[in-house]
C-alpha cells in the first residue's frame, strides 16, 4: 500500500499466495444504543478504502461489529427492564441494519459476512486464548493488586488513575470512583519497545501528528493498566478466577482477531483464515478509528500484542470527530443526527435511491479526512442538489439523451482518423489532459487516504466534460450532416469520460454509479473494474445504452430538512413518534377525526420522564374556525399560542361546530413537523379524548384561567 509516496496502487504479478491480502477494521460500536452520523462516517470511510482495495486487486477483509460488555450495558439494560442480553441483540440488530442501508460492504472476500460480536462463544474464546498465551509468553506481563481510579461509564475510559473527583472531559459528567483488586497489565515494560516501534515504523499512527500526540504520551509516563474487574458482572470471565471479568479494553481489542478466526488451538492461531490476513507475510492490517480512542489502539493494543508475541497491525489511522454544531456528536450529551432519516426522506422525496449516496458524498466530499468536520443539514442538501443533482447527474443524462437522439441508442464511433480542426483538436487534447491526470490523481489520492482530494478530481472530469460539451456543442454539430463523424467522435469522448466518472467515483458514491454505468451498457459488475489500471479511451463503440433518467432529481432544501428533522424527533422521542403517527394518518385520510389520547403503554415499553419532556404541549386559544370545503370531517383552526398563531387542522367538524370553538382553550403539540392535508398546512395538532364506540372526539381544555402559550407539564 503507497501510504506515503501518494504514488497510485500499481497491478501486481500473482505471486504464490494469491492476492495482497488487506485487513481493514472500524472501532466496534458500543451497543447500548443507535449509532449517530459520527459512527456512520467511520464506517463509511472504511467501506469506500475497502471498495477501492477490491478495485485494485487486494483480497480485502473488512469487519465492524459491536461492543457489548461493560456496567453501561448492564445499568442501561436495568433501566428499561431488561437482560444485558436482550439490549445487546436489539441494538446489534440496529446497528447491522444500518450498515445494510448505507451500502457498507462488510464481508471478508472468502468467508461473508464481517461482522463481530463480543458476546459471541467465539470472541470468549479468543479472549481467554490471549490472556493465557500472554502469561505464558511474558510471565511478568500480567499481576494482580488493588485499583482505585475514577472512570467514565458512558465513554467507557479511564478518566484519571487518581481518586480525586474529575469529570470525564469528553462528555463533562462526573467519572465514578473505583476501587477493587485487579488483573494488570504492565504496561510501563513496553515504553522502550512501544518508542522503536514509533521511530522504526513511522507510519504505524496516521496523521502525522497523532504520531506525535502517541508518542508525547509514551515518552512522559506510561503507567500499568487494569484490564479485569470484579463490580461489573456483565463480562467475559477471568480463566481460571471467574469472580474477575475483562475490563472492556483487551475485551474489545481482541475482537480484531476474533473476527477472522483467532481462538482455535493451544495458541490461537489455528485458523487458516487468522493466518491469512495476520500473519501472512503479504497481510496488511489497518484499524480505522475516531481520535478519541487512539491511545486504546496505538498503545495498548500492540502492547498486548508483543506480550503475546503476536504481530501488530500495520498502521492506525485516527479520522477526527464529526462535529454538530461546533461541538463532538454525542450521545451521552444528545447532540447528535441520525443517518436513518437523512437517507429515507431524500429516497422518499425524490422517489428515487438517492439519500445513500447523497450522505456518502457530502461526509467524505466536505471533511478534509483526518482532521475534524462539521455536520450540517443545509450544506449536505446544498451539496446534493449542486454536485450531485446538477452536476454529475445532469451530465449523465444530457450524454445518454444525446446519444439516444443523435445515435440511435448506440455509443458512437471515435473520430481519430477524422480531419479536425485547430479548435477540434484543442478541445480534444483539452478533454483528454484533464481526463489523464485526474484518472492518475485519483487513483493516488485514494491510496494516500485522502478521498476528500480524490473526489474533487473525480468532479474535475465532470466540470472538464461539461465544458467540452459546451465547447463543442453536439446539438449543433447534429443540424450539419457533413459533420457526422465529428459529432460521433465528441459524444464518444463524453461517453469515455463519464464512463470513467463512474468507475473513480464508485467507492463513494456506490448506488448512482451502477445506474449510470448500466446506461452506459456497462458489462458486468462495476465493482470488479480495476480502479488503478483505468485509462481513457476503452469505451466500446456501439454498445447499447440504456434511458436518460435522472439519476439525482432535485430537492426543496426547506421541504427535505424539515421532513429529515420530523424523522429524527420520531426516533428520539417515541411520544413524539406516536403523535407524529397520529398526525401522519390524517394526512392520509383527512376524512379521520383530530388525534386522541394515545392508549395506555404497555408496561414493557414505558417511557421515561426525559422522552415525555421532549413533547412541547402548549396551551392555546382558539381565534378562528371554519369548514374546509370537500372535507366533511375537517376545520380549519387559527390558534393563539402565546408567541405566535399557529393553522390547525382538525378532524373535529362532526363533534363540535366551528362557531362554538371561538375563544375555547385547548392543548396543542407545539413541536410537530408541519403536515399537508387537502392541500393546507397543518402546524400542530390538538389533544383529545376518544370517547365511545365511535370514537368521539373530545377536546382537552382547562378549567381554570390558563394563559396561551403556557406549556403543559
Amino acid at each position: 500500500m503507497d501510504q506515503s509516496d501518494g504514488k497510485a496502487e500499481k497491478p501486481f504479478a500473482a505471486n504464490a499466495q494469491g492476492k495482497p491480502k488487506f485487513y481493514l477494521t472500524t472501532p466496534i460500536y458500543y451497543a447500548n444504543s443507535r449509532p449517530h452520523v459520527g459512527s456512520a462516517y467511520t464506517t463509511i470511510v472504511c467501506d469506500v478504502i475497502a471498495r477501492y482495495k477490491r478495485m485494485c486487486g487486494y483480497d480485502v477483509a473488512f469487519v465492524t461489529g459491536t461492543d457489548e460488555h461493560g456496567v453501561n450495558i448492564e445499568r442501561a439494560a436495568e433501566a428499561k427492564g431488561i437482560t444485558p442480553q436482550q439490549l445487546v441483540d436489539q441494538n446489534e440488530k440496529i446497528f447491522r441494519e444500518l450498515w445494510k442501508l448505507l451500502g457498507i460492504t462488510n464481508r471478508i472476500d472468502d468467508a461473508g459476512e464481517g461482522f463481530v460480536r463480543t458476546t459471541s462463544p467465539e470472541h470468549e474464546r479468543a479472549v481467554q486464548t490471549l490472556v493465557r498465551r500472554t502469561m505464558r509468553r511474558s510471565p511478568n506481563a500480567i499481576f494482580k493488586r488493588k485499583y482505585e481510579g475514577r472512570y467514565c461509564i458512558y465513554d467507557n475510559a479511564y478518566v484519571s488513575d487518581t481518586p480525586e473527583p474529575i469529570n470525564c472531559p469528553t462528555c463533562g459528567r462526573p467519572a465514578e470512583l473505583i476501587s477493587e483488586e485487579n488483573y494488570f497489565f504492565r504496561l510501563s515494560a513496553y515504553k522502550d519497545r512501544l518508542l522503536d516501534l514509533y521511530k522504526a515504523n513511522p507510519q504505524f499512527v496516521q496523521p502525522d501528528f497523532r504520531m506525535n500526540e502517541v508518542r508525547s504520551f509514551v515518552e512522559r509516563d506510561l503507567r500499568d493498566i487494569s484490564i479485569s474487574r470484579k463490580s461489573i458482572k456483565w463480562g467475559i470471565p477471568w480463566p481460571g478466577d471467574p469472580e474477575h471479568v475483562f475490563y472492556v479494553w483487551y475485551d474489545a481489542l481482541t475482537s480484531y482477531m476474533t473476527a477472522i478466526g483467532y481462538g482455535e488451538g493451544d495458541d490461537g492461531e489455528a485458523n487458516p483464515q487468522f493466518r491469512k490476513y495476520w500473519t501472512a507475510d503479504d497481510a496488511y492490517v489497518m484499524h480505522m478509528i475516531g481520535k478519541e480512542i487512539i491511545r486504546f489502539h496505538a498503545v495498548y493494543w500492540p502492547a498486548f500484542l508483543m506480550a503475546a508475541e503476536l504481530p501488530l497491525p500495520k498502521q492506525i489511522f485516527a479520522h477526527g470527530w464529526l462535529l454538530f454544531e461546533q461541538e463532538k456528536m454525542s450521545k451521552s450529551k444528545g447532540n447528535v443526527a441520525y443517518p436513518e432519516p437523512i437517507v429515507k426522506a431524500f429516497d422518499e422525496l425524490t422517489g428515487a435511491k438517492v439519500g445513500n449516496d447523497a450522505l456518502r458524498y457530502y461526509l467524505l466530499r466536505e471533511t478534509v479526512f483526518g482532521q475534524d468536520g462539521n455536520f450540517s443539514r443545509e450544506a449536505l442538501i446544498t451539496r446534493y442538489n449542486a454536485d450531485l443533482a446538477n452536476g454529475l447527474g445532469n451530465l449523465a443524462s444530457r450524454i445518454v439523451a444525446m446519444i439516444q437522439r443523435y445515435c440511435g441508442g448506440d455509443i458512437p464511433n471515435q473520430d481519430d482518423q477524422a480531419i479536425k480542426s485547430d479548435e477540434d483538436v484543442r478541445a480534444d487534447a483539452k478533454l483528454n489532459q484533464a481526463l489523464g491526470t485526474a484518472v492518475s490523481l485519483t487513483s493516488a489520492l485514494y491510496g494516500d487516504m485522502k478521498p476528500d482530494l480524490a473526489l474533487v478530481q473525480v468532479w474535475n472530469i465532470v466540470a472538464s466534460t461539461d465544458e467540452y460539451l459546451t465547447k463543442t456543442a453536439p446539438w449543433v454539430l447534429a443540424e450539419d450532416a457533413t459533420r457526422r463523424v465529428r459529432l460521433e467522435g465528441v459524444l464518444w469522448r463524453a461517453a469515455d469520460a463519464l464512463r470513467c466518472v463512474t468507475v473513480l467515483a464508485h467507492p463513494v458514491i456506490p448506488d448512482a454509479t451502477e445506474k449510470i454505468w448500466r446506461r452506459l451498457g456497462g458489462q458486468g459488475r462495476l465493482s470488479e473494474e480495476r480502479i488503478n489500471r483505468l485509462m481513457g479511451g476503452t469505451t466500446v463503440q456501439g454498445t447499447r445504452i440504456g434511458k436518460a433518467d435522472a439519476v439525482f432529481p432535485r430537492v426543496d432544501k426547506q421541504q427535505l430538512s424539515g421532513r429529515i428533522e420530523a424523522m429524527e424527533q420520531e426516533i428520539r422521542n417515541p411520544a413524539v413518534k406516536a403523535a407524529a403517527a397520529s398526525h401522519e394518518s390524517q394526512a392520509t385520510s383527512p376524512e379521520s377525526p383530530t388525534a386522541t389520547t394515545p392508549a395506555a403503554v404497555p408496561a414493557s415499553t414505558k417511557i421515561g420522564i426525559e422522552d415525555f419532556a421532549k413533547v412541547e404541549l402548549r396551551v392555546g386559544v382558539v381565534k378562528s374556525a371554519e369548514r374546509i370545503q370537500g372535507a366533511d370531517k375537517l376545520l380549519k383552526l387559527l390558534v393563539d399560542i402565546g408567541d405566535e398563531v399557529r393553522q390547525v387542522l382538525a378532524g373535529i367538524a362532526l363533534a363540535y361546530a366551528p362557531e362554538d370553538l371561538i375563544g375555547r382553550k385547548v392543548v396543542i403539540v407545539a413541536n410537530l413537523a408541519p403536515r399537508k392535508m387537502r392541500g393546507l398546512e397543518s402546524n400542530g395538532m390538538l389533544l383529545a379524548a376518544s370517547v365511545g364506540p365511535d370514537g368521539k372526539p373530545v377536546l382537552c381544555t382547562f378549567a381554570e384561567d390558563v394563559p396561551p402559550g403556557a406549556k403543559v407539564k
